[in-house]
């Protein structure tokens, strides 16, 4: 996806554009690390609950997907962005869509070699890839670790056939676990990706949605409550949901039995072995920097005296056209004080440990002072933790995310 790889809290309006008044923040001292995002757009089918920038591709015929052109437009795109980010090292790559799978491993292989012969891609960087088991091969995810990728991310999202067909999702059961099997023998981190509070769904059949997953000794799982996002087919026909009641016993469920399997929350729905933690996303959370290829995709670079934020033109023909053309950037940004602390705490805040609290300022380039009061009143109702050196929400806070992350929603200066 054109985003970070999970899904932001939703708190009934983003922040709002500063005013041409607001005063501009300072920059950062210094780059924070710095990852890099590909975004590959195209996916089999169009799930009634994504908001993603993904697009269906029949294939078929004339309609063949355009690997080789889009390959192109990558690379112009790449070249074109590094004045901004020349000399600095590339810790993290996460190839996302989409269905980033329905690439050939050629494909694959080629993107790779573009990047590391582009970028000061670290000896050893997390390279990340979304995989379908709708798409699954034999030997495929082996090839894909042979041109580079070190780590496959799989959207079983569940392993009932009746939950798969009830999201829309193009692959059933058995794919799911052929996938997982092969994963499992290919890459030596990898991550299944499961939603809960699914339609009709019990927490009789989410037990065993987990069992099966952990079956396969996972070193990462990603644990998503299914939302009903704007402007999706579920949001136009919603499905019957199980009820708040409900969900959080689901969420008490998966809490337990994560913990007894030996797995860290170290984040709101991602969930960890010791040293397996996605490094990736990690880096969005902790306000690094990130650079976004692809239709669609976003960026985050920060400058000695400016933070900026890119977006890709969304359309794959228009993307391609524009990347081509030398232009790929549909709108750049410079994001105002009065958005800053709240971008930041919705990053940091997810971190079931928080951040530093000198990221803050590191990584903002606005004074503590910024925060000084929210943050007071946070700690005063028991959704932040006292401790000066960190920001991180309480136990009481992470419940509560949404109510905490608004107290540092603050509306455009004018």
């Amino acid at each position: 996806m054109a985003l970070p790889q999970t899904v932001p809290v939703r708190i009934g309006r983003a922040a709002g554009r500063a005013s041409r008044d607001a005063p501009a923040p300072t920059g950062v001292p210094a780059p924070p690390p710095l990852s890099l995002y590909v975004h590959l757009p195209w996916c089999l089918h169009k799930c009634p609950y994504c908001d993603f920038n993904s697009h269906e591709w029949r294939g078929g015929g004339s309609d063949a997907l355009p690997e080789t052109r889009y390959l192109d437009a990558l690379q112009a795109d790449l070249e074109a962005a590094l004045p901004k980010v020349w000399g600095r090292g590339v810790s993290t790559v996460f190839i996302g869509g989409g269905t980033p799978s329905l690439f050939s491993p050629d494909a694959i292989d080629r993107l790779l070699t573009t990047i590391r012969t582009r970028l000061r891609l670290a000896p050893d960087a997390e390279v990340t890839m979304e995989a379908n088991p709708g798409t699954f091969e034999a030997q495929r995810f082996a090839a894909y670790a042979q041109a580079g990728v070190t780590r496959l991310s799989i959207g079983a999202q569940s392993f009932r056939d009746d939950a798969l067909r009830a999201l829309g999702r193009v692959h059933d059961s058995r794919q799911a676990r052929a996938a997982i099997e092969e994963a499992a023998r290919s890459f030596a981190s990898f991550n299944i990706d499961l939603m809960y509070a699914l339609p009709g769904q019990t927490l009789a059949g989410l037990r065993a949605d987990l069992e099966s997953a952990l079956s396969f000794d996972p070193p990462h799982l990603s644990l998503y409550h299914l939302t009903i996002e704007p402007n999706t087919l579920f949001a136009k026909r919603p499905p019957p949901l199980p009820d708040d009641d409900l969900s959080a016993d689901m969420l008490e469920l998966l809490e337990q039995a994560m913990g007894a399997a030996g797995f860290e929350r170290y984040e709101v729905s991602a969930w960890a072995r010791p040293g397996a933690r996605c490094r990736h996303n990690l880096n969005y959370w902790e306000f690094g920097d990130y650079l976004g290829i692809g239709a669609g995709a976003h960026g985050k670079l920060s400058f000695h005296d400016r933070i900026v934020r890119e977006s890709r033109f969304r359309h794959p023909e228009r993307y391609m056209q524009a990347a081509l053309g030398g232009g790929a950037i549909e709108e750049e940004r410079i994001p105002g004080c009065d958005e800053l602390p709240f971008e930041f705490m919705l990053n940091a805040l997810r971190l079931t440990d928080g951040v530093p609290a000198a990221f803050f300022p590191e990584r903002t380039g606005l004074p503590p002072a910024a925060i000084e009061r929210e943050c007071a009143r946070a700690v005063e109702r028991g959704l932040l933790d006292a401790d000066p050196t960190r920001i991180r929400a309480t136990p009481l806070g992470l419940r509560f995310l949404n109510d905490l992350l608004a107290m540092f929603l603050k509306s455009p200066a004018r």
